[in-house]
């Protein structure tokens, strides 16, 4: 079932996709589906690609889609998202829901060249833990929100790794807080969105 926060995050990717008349999505580490399938349910959707690692997870997701449906080209690959298929280059958005701190941080080199020189779209979405709301949901200090995390950054240093990359993929990058705006800790998750091509 899908919690509040994780609806939150879906929600927030959908509008940036509603403003930017997007048509292609991949979906970058699509776990069992569930933003896969609201974007395979919408009409607007011409063609989708999901990519995850674990070979479960796809194959949950590949019995879902079945159930459901689908108006959108859609295809479930297995598979790294640090090493894409050239072919996938050129999508208008790729879109990555709290994946990127699953991620080995040495790694990280990887995930950009992936997204900014292979798969090249026109808009990236990233959504990740902010670190600073941990408290509010009580995570002790020495622990992150999962134990699959990698790593949880705070909203300065999430920030200041998308505005490094941004600049030397040649991208726009604006942020935005996910379920809640704490006056002090921002929202349980953070956004970035990059514009690698002029709209």
């Amino acid at each position: 079932m899908t919690t509040w926060l994780h609806e939150e995050r879906i929600t927030a990717v959908e509008k940036v996709l509603n403003s930017s008349a997007v048509r292609s999505v991949l979906d970058l580490g699509c776990g069992d589906g569930d933003f896969f399938l609201r974007m395979a349910a919408r009409p607007d959707i011409t063609r989708l690609v999901g990519i995850e690692i674990d070979t479960g997870a796809a194959a949950r997701l590949e019995t879902r889609l079945s159930a459901q449906g689908s108006d959108a080209m859609t295809e479930i690959r297995a598979g790294s998202i640090l090493s894409p298929d050239p072919q996938l280059a050129g999508f208008d958005c790729a879109v990555m829901i709290e994946v990127i701190e699953h991620l080995d941080p040495a790694h990280l080199s990887q995930l950009e060249r992936a997204l900014f020189n292979i798969l090249r779209p026109k808009h990236i979405i990233l959504t990740t833990p902010n670190a600073e709301f941990n408290p509010l949901l009580g995570v002790p200090a020495h622990r992150f929100r999962h134990p699959g995390h990698r790593f949880e950054w705070t909203r300065a240093r999430f920030q200041n790794w998308a505005q490094r990359v941004a600049l030397r993929g040649h991208a726009s990058v604006s942020f935005a807080d996910i379920g809640g705006a704490h006056p002090e800790l921002g929202g349980a998750s953070q956004m970035a969105v990059f514009h690698t091509q002029k709209q």
